[in-house]
């Protein structure tokens, strides 16, 4: 086996070596090895191990040639075990990766059999550690070759020849150090911005289900309001008029059943929703929102509970009206309605639909004052009329409630409605 002419130097390593005594990039930061961790320690081990029988056995060629000869014998038994227990603190340079180069410096002024696991240490500082340490890690490697080639001379080069090919693969290491650090730290990046990604994504879902909570609520309320309302209206009818005629009885106890029937189908349909979302599962298809085109069946509704309501329609063009426009048209008439059927029993509701593409769409709900305090008036949470004017501001409209001039309550509504 002979010596090699080039790679004289402790800091020079081929390029294969160093790649293998690459560490991972978290590994000083993780207590435990992963499985890559072990194998990469464990070929560097094996690597230095192999250098160290190497150079010892090239030290004690009888060639005179040799450039590893040593004047004593008893130096070159000193030098393999300074290389062997740098082979041993291989196992610890993920922790002390600089506390070792600083300990082991020194020994690069004159060991060869340490030569592969000092480089390694010297690569593992410029992975982990910021450019500012990995420079001066490196200057002072540069002033123990320029000793080590004074100290063990090759013979088959000269003096600057040698201090020189120490000088280029030293930065080539330092290059290389650096680029592994630069690949290392942007895939790290890239992981934490697809985690955030990721992270924004879910809570743009969370935010969305619970945006859609609190419309189903809104739906509930408008619905279960007016459909209650109706019950309460037909039941208070059967209390006052305990003597009414049996069709009379049988009819008002007919619309009591369809409206209780109904309120529980759109109570079970809301349910159903919530319950489809606490799953996790895919949202179920919804059923079709009202529309304007709605509103007269809404407007029959009420009356054949004994409202009197009129009603002016002059919208123009009603089959153009876009759906979310027409449903929040409704939800304002529903609720005008059941706010009368509430706190205005008896009193006639008035229903005034107007507008068209371009001028916007105009909804007014009129009834007069109630005197006195009925005793049947049906209590009320108040957030009606909160829910409808949230409804009309995210629409871009407008909405007025309260007494007008004449002492009558009035609620009026305008929805833009683009040309």
């Amino acid at each position: 086996m002979t010596s090699l002419a080039v790679p004289e130097h402790p800091w020079l390593l081929p390029g294969a070596l160093a790649g293998a005594a690459g560490p991972d990039a978290t590994a000083t930061r993780r207590p435990r090895r992963t499985t890559r961790d072990w194998a990469v320690d464990i070929l560097a081990f094996l690597i230095s191990l192999l250098w160290v029988v190497f150079a010892t056995a090239d030290a004690l060629s009888p060639d005179p040639s040799m450039a590893t000869a040593l004047p004593h014998s008893w130096m070159t038994g000193v030098d393999a075990l300074v290389g062997l227990v740098c082979c041993g603190l291989l196992w610890l340079r993920r922790r002390w990766p600089l506390g070792l180069v600083v300990a082991t410096t020194p020994l690069t002024l004159f060991s060869m059999a340490a030569a592969i696991p000092l480089l390694i240490f010297y690569f593992t500082v410029v992975v982990h550690r910021r450019t500012a340490v990995a420079i001066a890690v490196t200057g002072a490697g540069l002033v123990t070759n320029m000793a080590f080639a004074w100290l063990r001379p090759d013979p088959n080069l000269p003096y600057w020849a040698a201090v020189s090919w120490g000088v280029v693969f030293s930065f080539a290491v330092l290059a290389w150090g650096m680029f592994v650090r630069a690949r290392r730290q942007l895939i790290v990046s890239l992981r934490e911005r697809a985690e955030r990604a990721e992270a924004e994504q879910q809570l743009r879902v969370t935010q969305a289900r619970h945006l859609e909570r609190t419309r189903i609520a809104r739906e509930m309320h408008d619905v279960l309001a007016h459909r209650i309302s109706l019950l309460s209206l037909h039941a208070g009818a059967l209390e006052f008029r305990p003597d009414a005629p049996a069709d009379e009885v049988a009819r008002a106890a007919g619309v009591i059943r369809g409206s209780a029937h109904a309120a529980l189908e759109d109570l079970r349909e809301v349910i159903g929703v919530l319950r489809a979302e606490d799953d996790g599962g895919r949202d179920a298809p919804e059923p079709p929102q009202p529309t304007l085109a709605d509103l007269p069946a809404l407007i029959s509704e009420s009356r054949s509970a004994g409202v009197r309501v009129n009603v002016s329609d002059s919208v123009a063009d009603p089959e153009q009206v876009p759906a979310a426009l027409g449903r929040a048209a409704y939800r304002i008439v529903q609720e005008g309605l059941t706010n009368a059927r509430k706190h205005a029993a008896g009193a006639a509701v008035t229903v005034d639909v107007a507008g068209g593409p371009g001028t916007g769409l105009t909804v007014t709900i009129g009834n007069r004052w109630p005197v006195g305090t009925p005793g049947d008036t049906l209590p009320g949470a108040g957030t009606g009329l909160v829910g409808i004017s949230e409804r009309v501001t995210l629409a871009g409209g407008r909405l007025a409630f309260g007494r007008d001039d004449s002492g009558d309550f009035r609620l009026a509504a305008w929805l833009p409605w683009p040309a």
